[in-house]
């Protein structure tokens, strides 16, 4: 079984000072993370740096707010799941489902990871799986946006087979939701 960490919007330190301390314990609990996906708009090298030793293998893209290095784009196999990484800013609205199928059929992906919109929601539609972390802080997104600190730490337990646990904050509650997704299955 491998371990992933999907993770995104963190905009430290512009708009947040730091990672909620719920989120950081369970990250620290999950620990280790054979992937680590994040989706852009970390702001500062110091976030960029936490997340990278997280993992064995870390992808950072660029967010519509970042200044570092990054690619726009990455694709990655995990266990015969063709998984892509994108900021999100390349659609027009904001989490706009068509234009992330056609940015996933593109890559030529089975899951599409994305953020940008600062609300967490996992959808499958036309054999892919669209996957958004939300804000791992919270924070305001310029547009519409949860206003929730969120993240998901997924599981491929078998080629094909993906178990997507997700956690969002709500006030001083935490909400943790699993879904488990056959990508053959997906329609």
């Amino acid at each position: 079984m491998l371990k992933l960490l999907i993770v995104g919007d963190t905009h430290i330190p512009t708009r947040a000072k730091s990672i909620p301390e719920i989120m950081l314990k369970i990250i620290d609990e999950n620990k280790p993370y054979d992937y680590v996906f994040f989706t852009g708009d970390l702001v500062s090298e110091s976030v960029l740096e936490f997340f990278k030793k997280l993992g064995s293998k870390a992808f950072f893209v660029r967010g519509n707010m970042d200044y570092l290095s990054l690619p726009e784009y990455v694709v990655e196999e995990v266990n015969n799941i063709k998984m892509g990484l994108i900021h999100g800013d390349q659609v027009y609205p904001r989490g706009d489902v068509e234009g992330l199928l056609r940015i996933a059929r593109n890559l030529k992906v089975n899951v599409l990871i994305n953020g940008h919109t600062h609300y967490l929601r996992i959808i499958a539609v036309d054999n892919v799986l669209l996957v958004n972390p939300g804000s791992l802080t919270g924070v305001w997104s310029g547009g519409y946006a949860s206003m929730r600190p969120s993240m998901i730490i997924g599981y491929v337990e078998e080629p094909g087979k993906i178990r997507l646990v997700s956690y969002e904050v709500y006030g001083k509650k935490l909400k943790r939701e699993e879904s488990i997704f056959h990508l053959k299955e997906l329609t």
